[in-house]
């Protein structure tokens, strides 16, 4: 298409009726100033194959000085004048529209002749693409149902993009790398990641962000606002995806499924750590040692170890934690506060990973079997633990000594001896402990709970070890044995007091 007919395509096009702010008779220029952002007419090469998907076309300034020609500067403008049969037309903000078709659906908008009425409620629209359209947003009227799920949509287009989630098409692929997604708009999120643009800035502090929903989130960490509540109980969210997620919860749906096997999620992140497992693929690699990681948030873990950074600090005391999750469970020392309850007993844990692990002495599972020795364990962290039996492992070093220990625990119990630490208060006498598991011990004195029972006995006791000792009578077992005679105990100290007979070892008595 020539240039002159592209000129004549549009002008025949104009909105002179409505959008018309003044017509001046004579033989004189008129300069329309156009927003840069409603500048609309086309360049000729997107015409036509882009016509069907671009109502307004973007340019700066076009020049129009005659009738037969159109001059078209590089791109840069700020306003287009035009002189067509001797009458010089100023808008404010000019429509043009490729097809005369759409001028009449714009000029609908000025005259507000709404023709189409809706069968299911009384409103009025002026086009009937817009009624069908808005007939959908009705409950009961959601066509498009997904053949692979029960969702259903309102619009089919809405459909098209759910049923990507099934399949995992991913048509939109990166020029740069080789991420592909599902929705054009995410791609273009993504190549900011390449160009580092950030054109969204908080006017409240100095953040800059790519996207201008990413900028509204942060808003409301200023505001403190949460719109997003959840009708099954009171919790409300800043984000709505914070809400789809916890609603879950309610539903225990899990959209995301496994493809390599049978394991769903409720979060498409959770799936994606998931998958590394069947791929082994560990991205991630510091930059100051060999490890590598199969997630980012493990990565950013692991670097601290190299820095000492601690930038978490509690407002009750001094302590300071390198992970904010740290942060949070030591709080719970001070408030008491156990969130996760056993729904097998009333037993509470500061820690899911508490209850997860409290949760199969009720099962009696143990999935993590050793594979040096007969020995399985409830959970991996045990197992690793028990590992180092083997090995001789002791990768966590007193910086004030020279000990080192196979667990991160034991070290923090060793490092109290340094500090005089005791960190666990007891709330009904003065006495102060430097580990939690003493302070629980210790409060039984109060409350005279004796948790421990004896399967085949009446007998119950404050602590798991005084059991251990106790069952021994049933089962006759000794695992005590005397390395120099053929004698065996049931508990340790008495194999102690046995030896003393072979040294000839007195044990100190008080002066009477």
């Amino acid at each position: 298409m020539s240039k002159s007919n592209v000129k004549e395509l549009y002008a025949a096009n104009f909105c002179h009726g409505f959008c018309l702010n003044k017509i001046e008779k004579g033989n004189k220029d008129a300069k329309m100033e156009y927003d840069k952002e409603e500048s609309i007419i086309p360049d000729e090469n997107d015409y036509p194959q882009n016509i069907l998907r671009k109502s307004l076309y973007e340019y700066d300034e076009v020049n129009v000085k005659e009738e037969n020609e159109v001059k078209e500067e590089p791109r840069s403008f700020k306003s287009v004048e035009i002189n067509i049969a001797k009458e010089m037309i100023i808008y404010d903000k000019p429509i043009a529209l490729p097809l005369e078709s759409h001028l009449v659906k714009h000029e609908l908008t000025h005259t507000e002749e709404k023709t189409y009425q809706g069968s299911i409620c009384a409103k009025k629209i002026s086009q009937n693409c817009l009624l069908i359209k808005h007939e959908t947003v009705h409950p009961e009227e959601k066509p498009y149902q997904c053949s692979q799920c029960d969702k259903i949509f309102t619009c089919k287009s809405s459909l098209v993009i759910h049923q990507r989630e099934h399949t995992g098409e991913k048509q939109y692929q990166c020029g740069q790398c080789d991420k592909a997604f599902s929705l054009n708009s995410n791609l273009i999120r993504h190549q900011k990641t390449h160009t580092g643009e950030k054109p969204y800035q908080c006017s409240q502090c100095d953040k800059n962000f790519s996207q201008n929903s990413h900028l509204i989130s942060h808003h409301r960490t200023h505001t403190g606002e949460k719109p997003y509540k959840c009708n099954q109980c009171d919790k409300a969210f800043s984000h709505k995806h914070e809400l789809k997620q916890h609603q879950r919860t309610h539903t225990g749906e899990k959209p995301y499924q496994c493809r390599q096997c049978d394991k769903a999620f409720s979060q498409n992140g959770h799936l994606i750590r998931h998958q590394k497992i069947h791929t082994g693929e560990k991205p991630y690699q510091c930059s100051q040692c060999d490890k590598t990681f199969s997630q980012n948030s493990n990565f950013i873990s692991h670097q601290i170890i190299h820095t000492g950074e601690k930038p978490y600090q509690c407002r009750q005391c001094d302590k300071a934690f390198s992970h904010k999750q740290e942060l949070i469970q030591h709080q719970r020392t001070h408030t008491g506060e156990k969130p996760y309850q056993c729904s097998q007993c009333d037993r509470t844990f500061t820690r899911n990973s508490h209850l997860i692990n409290h949760q199969k002495t009720h099962t009696g599972e143990k999935p993590y079997q050793c594979s040096q020795c007969d020995k399985a364990t409830s959970n991996k962290h045990e197992l690793i633990q028990h590992q180092r039996t083997h090995t001789g492992e002791k990768p966590y070093q007193c910086n004030q000594c020279d000990r080192a220990f196979s667990q991160t625990s034991t070290l923090i119990k060793h490092q109290r001896k340094h500090t005089g630490e005791k960190a666990y208060h007891c709330s009904q006498c003065d006495k102060a402990f430097s580990q939690n598991s003493t302070l629980i011990r210790h409060q039984r004195t109060h409350t005279g709970e004796k948790p421990y029972q004896c399967s085949q006995c009446d007998k119950a006791v404050l602590h798991k070890h005084n059991l251990i000792k106790h069952q021994r009578t049933h089962t006759r077992e000794k695992p005590y044995q005397c390395n120099q005679c053929t004698k065996a105990f049931t508990q340790n100290s008495t194999l102690i007091k046995h030896q003393r007979t072979h040294t000839g070892e007195k044990t100190s008595t008080q002066p009477m």
